[in-house]
């Protein structure tokens, strides 16, 4: 009887210690960070929660591979089989809607297999839909993944159809996804429009920190596009986070972005095109892997960890492409590896290695042979023409990116009007009250600490003073720090107001 009673009384004090348990393994903070449980792409948006918005209509789909939900399905299959949309017809950007073809191939009109639907190919000779392309279309929509970059051509493919779609009056509707190198930082030059190509049509920088729906807003307003213009955004994204924070699998939006660690390396790796020099395409690491026949990869990879270079380490690497420039032929040069992405600068990077190229081989070294007008290649990509003669004339690379940081900035101010994700002081504020009640903090101090922080960002808010916000909640971030390593703060606590703060800094930095 004894027995019996010892174990029923441990019975007991384990049931009641189950509820604590199941909260802590089962649950998560509502002050927390958005993550992977709470997050839904435009697409997952629109089907699940907004379908009544093509309700009665006729509607063209602008898509490609990276066009899934979650679960791997396609949009154009979901919206094909589903009795309640009049999905007409397809529209391919460069590399088609399924994704079969090479860069700077050019895809007919065909009909879909899958679908019996017509594709028209909004790459090579018709980058923007005709108006017989979209006779019986009531609304257009987008759902493609960008990668960050300005050269990178979705984001055009995405204005000339927008413009399209004023003439023509139809709708036209953006499924919003994420910026897969993050919505915080904004690097390099911003176009010349007198440099604009389809590697870059607008005044915007190499990194522009903005989603594609955000940009269809800015294109939309700025350059007088004039589209009836929605975005369906997305759930549970913040500023902070990159595309291994969502639960998204990686689909290759093109045939040489095989992995994000392609799409982090490509604001400036890809700038290796506008040379002589291999950019890895023909290769399994394209943007990754850079050389030529006439490198010495050890001796570049010396020359390049030297530069002291944030976050990245560069490795001497050889390589044979397949196919594009030095086809057939070993090349050395070197690979990119990136070890701290909170600290790598990708434009400062491709720039660097550009230079240094240069520098070293200047006999075998070349730009892409300039135009009748006088502009290579290279000038397309970088947006001017004045970085390839500092370049040429010997000028160092952090007096060119000096030269353009007041265009940057001043593109910051504008790209701060079009932000869909942002976050505020007075939501942090809120935040910390929260934490406070859940016992996150050490003491009082630790907590007034913070919310005199957060008021003093909230009142420079108010007034808009971006210098003054970006000062102030740069501090905070110090402070977090701080109270982390004086363990001030839970780990929990420090993670959500460290990614509100990211995402802050994004919006006002």
């Amino acid at each position: 009887m004894k027995k019996w009673s010892i174990v029923m009384a441990a019975v007991v004090l384990l049931l009641a210690s189950l509820p604590a348990a199941a909260a802590s393994d089962g649950e998560e903070s509502s002050n927390g960070p958005n993550n992977e449980e709470n997050f839904s792409p435009g697409v997952e948006v629109l089907l699940n929660e907004q379908l009544d918005q093509l309700e009665g209509k006729s509607v063209g789909l602008i898509t490609n591979p990276t066009g899934v939900d979650q679960e791997l399905n396609s949009i154009v299959d979901t919206l094909h089989n589903d009795p309640d949309v009049d999905l007409v017809s397809l529209y391919g950007p460069e590399h088609g809607v399924r994704g079969s073809e090479q860069a700077g191939d050019y895809v007919e009109f065909y009909i879909d297999e899958r679908t019996g639907l017509p594709v028209y190919s909004l790459y090579g000779e018709t980058r923007k839909p005709t108006p017989e392309m979209l006779e019986d279309v009531d609304v257009l929509l987008f759902d493609i993944q960008d990668v960050g970059t300005r050269y990178y051509t979705y984001i055009y493919t995405m204005a000339y159809a927008m413009e399209a779609a004023a003439e023509n009056d139809v709708e036209f509707m953006v499924l919003d996804r994420p910026n897969p190198i993050g919505g915080v930082k904004v690097e390099g030059p911003v176009l010349d429009p007198d440099y604009e190509s389809f590697v870059g049509l607008y005044p915007i920088p190499l990194r522009h920190g903005m989603t594609v729906g955000e940009l269809a807003l800015l294109f939309n307003e700025e350059f007088d596009l004039s589209a009836d213009l929605s975005v369906v955004e997305m759930n549970g994204w913040e500023r902070s986070m990159d595309y291994n924070d969502t639960p998204l699998e990686w689909v290759l939006p093109s045939p040489n972005m095989p992995t994000l660690d392609t799409a982090n390396v490509y604001p400036g790796a890809a700038l290796i095109e506008g040379t002589n020099v291999s950019e890895g395409r023909g290769t399994a690491k394209p943007f990754e892997l850079i050389g030529a026949p006439f490198i010495d990869g050890a001796d570049l990879a010396e020359e390049l960890n030297a530069a002291g270079l944030p976050g990245v380490q560069f490795r001497s690497a050889y390589f044979t492409p397949q196919f594009s420039k030095h086809a057939g032929e070993l090349s050395g040069g070197i690979q990119i590896h990136i070890k701290d992405s909170a600290e790598y600068q990708p434009v400062k990077t491709g720039l660097t290695i550009v230079k240094t190229i240069h520098d070293m081989y200047p006999d075998d070294f070349a730009f892409r042979e300039e135009n009748s007008e006088g502009v290579s290649f290279f000038d397309n990509l970088i947006g001017n023409g004045w970085v390839r003669d500092e370049i040429e004339n010997g000028t160092s690379v952090d007096a060119i990116i000096e030269n353009w940081q007041e265009g940057l900035e001043d593109f910051k101010d504008v790209r701060r009007d079009y932000l869909l994700y942002t976050t505020s002081a007075q939501e942090m504020i809120e935040m910390v009250e929260r934490f406070e009640d859940e016992g996150a903090f050490a003491d009082d101090e630790a907590v007034r600490s913070l919310t005199m922080h957060l008021t003093a960002v909230d009142r420079f808010e108010q007034s808009e003073s971006a210098d003054k916000v970006a000062k102030h909640i740069e501090s905070f971030q110090l402070l977090l720090e701080q109270q982390l390593e004086n363990e001030q703060i839970s780990d929990e606590a420090y993670e959500a107001l460290e990614a509100k703060t990211e995402s802050m800094i994004g919006q006002w930095g």
